[in-house]
């Protein structure tokens, strides 16, 4: 029991330190800095016409951003603004579809220091959650509400003018993301450890055993057993340490991980649901739609990514 403690919490303290951290504070100081001077305003502008067709506003246009370049917990903010701020059940369940249809940073970045290609990661999470919102907006979502009572949809922050504000800046950032990274190893060290156990006491054998018929029929590797039932039950960044721990021993491949990214990469799991819904009682409303949505927009994503990386 000792030996499979110690092997686990020392696999999670490696990649919260030295894969997680890194990455999420070079993408925080890089995203707070354009956030202070200005640049994430301008290209929220731009894109919120773009967005708008699909059910979307223009601060739910900097929830992708957010979840696609900091984490899957960054857009509770901006939910949590659109519904102070008026936004009609409509556009907040659209706006929750896509997050929940999205891949998220602190999932996403870190991975693809071990193999996964983040270029067509990033477009096709962008098609799925785009086509989450479309479904919501147009489709399962159409009898909420649409009145509104907007009384501002632009952003607030922080600027960054002269050296002083670019290192308080910078160092807010990198205390951000320290927070995000030390906070995860709590659920990293639980989820290796668990994953560590059950392969010890030959459980997750005698599932893939018991499941590899229905599996070969359904032309599906065997190998994604362990990291579906750890990441549906206990979120993207437990994931994220079971696919270390497989990749590192060579039960997991990069052209698998590359292939099913799109199924596994999102915040719609139980931890990631509780999470984003606690951003307001109106969010929270709109969940069912929000995540039915989702599902048709991680298809969409999911078997995209499938034919292109079988292909190639």
């Amino acid at each position: 029991m000792m030996e499979i403690i110690l092997t686990g919490g020392r696999a999670a303290v490696e990649l919260a330190l030295f894969v997680l951290l890194p990455v999420m504070v070079f993408m925080l100081c890089l995203m707070r800095l354009l956030e202070a001077k200005g640049v994430l305003d301008w290209l929220v502008g731009g894109l919120a016409p773009i967005f708008r067709p699909f059910g979307l506003t223009g601060l739910s246009s900097f929830a992708a951003l957010q979840i696609s370049f900091v984490g899957f917990a960054a857009p509770i903010a901006t939910l949590t603004m659109m519904e102070q701020r008026g936004a009609s059940n409509r556009h907040l369940a659209a706006t929750l579809a896509m997050v929940f249809a999205m891949s998220q940073a602190n999932t996403s970045l870190p991975l693809a220091a071990l193999g996964l290609h983040l270029g067509p990661t990033l477009l096709f999470s962008l098609l799925g959650g785009l086509v989450a919102a479309s479904v919501v907006y147009y489709g399962v979502g159409r009898n909420l509400s649409s009145e509104e009572h907007l009384t501002d949809d632009t952003l607030h922050h922080a600027s960054a003018e002269g050296a002083k504000g670019v290192l308080d800046t910078i160092n807010r950032a990198g205390a951000e993301a320290f927070k995000i990274a030390i906070g995860a190893i709590p659920l990293l060290v639980l989820s290796l450890v668990l994953v560590t156990a059950l392969r010890h006491a030959g459980a997750v054998d005698a599932l893939t055993r018991g499941l590899t018929p229905l599996l070969d029929v359904l032309g599906i590797d065997p190998a994604l057993i362990l990291p579906t039932v750890v990441k549906y039950l206990a979120g993207g960044t437990a994931l994220l340490g079971a696919l270390d721990e497989l990749l590192r021993q060579g039960q997991f491949t990069t052209t698998l991980l590359n292939q099913s990214a799109g199924f596994l990469i999102n915040p719609l799991d139980l931890p990631g649901v509780a999470i984003l819904v606690s951003a307001g009682p109106r969010v929270a409303q709109v969940w069912k739609p929000a995540a039915l949505g989702a599902v048709i927009g991680i298809l969409v994503n999911g078997f995209t990514r499938l034919l292109v990386f079988s292909s190639s």
